[in-house]
């Protein structure tokens, strides 16, 4: 990053800085400089190139290259001081924008699953029976179900001796608006042959077996005729199977 470049360009500069050495005036009056270079002492008047000991011995101490470095090196500590709220700023922006993308992730997630729960509970028809004394019971039925099914794991009193295989009519139910009844599939000439046995037939007689849940039939009624062809005795209560 930029600070860090900077921060580099200073810490090599201050290492060519380090291997010059600047050592005090000696007591006899002369300055040694790295390899072994000595210059003059200071001279007053005419002959001295200084006006006064003061001004020589600060144009010993700091040449014109060690001033020129030392200005550069208050440039990057300008350009530090500059840049570093930049970058903490920068380094918030990504730290909140991979907080952001976290919470947007989990916040899909979340949403997703809901929508396939939402979807599992909606995946059910509501559907009526009306028994052979005119009360009614309401009930959700899975897509896919059979109206005999869903009648058995509601503890319905309709028959179904042969269990859907088409080897009966004991699970007639007669579909109470046409309206429904034209939603359904054209029963099969097994299914016909059976309704032809049925008790009490109508034009919207169908087998109960073959009633499958759609959601065009949600709010679909049913009636269970009041007697089957096999069971003709009185009083009989089927059992679920």
């Amino acid at each position: 990053m930029l600070v860090s470049k900077v921060s580099r360009a200073g810490i090599l500069m201050l290492r060519g800085l380090s291997r010059g050495k600047l050592t005090p005036i000696t007591r006899a009056g002369y300055i040694q400089r790295p390899y072994g270079q000595y210059l003059q002492p200071w001279k007053s008047g005419k002959e001295g190139r200084f006006k006064s000991k003061s001004q020589w011995l600060w144009r010993e101490l700091l040449p014109p290259e060690k001033v020129t470095f030392l200005l550069v090196m208050m440039v990057l500590v300008l350009l530090l001081l500059l840049l570093l709220p930049f970058e903490r700023q920068t380094e918030t922006k990504v730290f909140q924008g991979s907080i952001f993308l976290k919470h947007h992730s989990f916040s899909t997630t979340t949403t997703a699953n809901a929508s396939e729960e939402g979807s599992e509970k909606e995946e059910t028809i509501s559907v009526t029976f009306v028994d052979k004394d005119g009360e009614e019971q309401h009930i959700k039925v899975p897509i896919g179900m059979s109206m005999l099914e869903a009648a058995h794991e509601n503890d319905i009193e309709l028959e179904g001796a042969c269990e859907g295989s088409l080897a009966c009519s004991t699970c007639h139910v007669i579909v109470m608006d046409m309206e429904y009844y034209n939603k359904l599939e054209d029963p099969a000439d097994e299914e016909n042959d059976m309704l032809d046995l049925a008790f009490g037939l109508t034009e919207t007689s169908r087998l109960g077996c073959q009633v499958i849940a759609k959601p065009e039939l949600d709010g679909i009624r049913l009636a269970i005729p009041a007697a089957t062809r096999n069971f003709a005795v009185d009083g009989y209560v089927p059992k679920p199977h």
